[in-house]
């Protein structure tokens, strides 16, 4: 089956250092698991996530931490792109907030 899907891509910077900013985003995604339900692990120093069911199914993406940045790639499916706006307005304050 062909899904369509509404891609969301996000950089910011990282002055907090890989391990701080690595330890925020695995907070991040613990909230995220009690939230949405989402599924999640890591590969080296990139989060990848998926949520099988929920208000946000379909959802999938990755988390890339390094050094000097974060970069947040989301796949919405059809039925939430039009929301892609709303939840990636979302996204960049929750990562202003997560940098901080």
């Amino acid at each position: 089956m062909l899904q369509v899907m509404a891609n969301i891509s996000i950089r910011r910077s990282n002055a907090l250092g890989k391990a701080m900013a690595r330890q925020k985003t695995e907070s991040l995604a613990l909230s995220m698991e009690a939230k949405l339900g989402i599924r999640w692990h890591w590969r080296g120093d990139q989060l990848n996530f998926d949520t099988p069911r929920g208000a946000a199914r379909g959802t999938s993406g990755t988390v890339s931490v390094d050094d000097t940045s974060v970069r947040v790639e989301i796949d919405l499916p059809l039925v939430l792109r039009g929301f892609r706006g709303a939840v990636e307005g979302k996204i960049q304050d929750e990562l202003d907030r997560l940098l901080r």
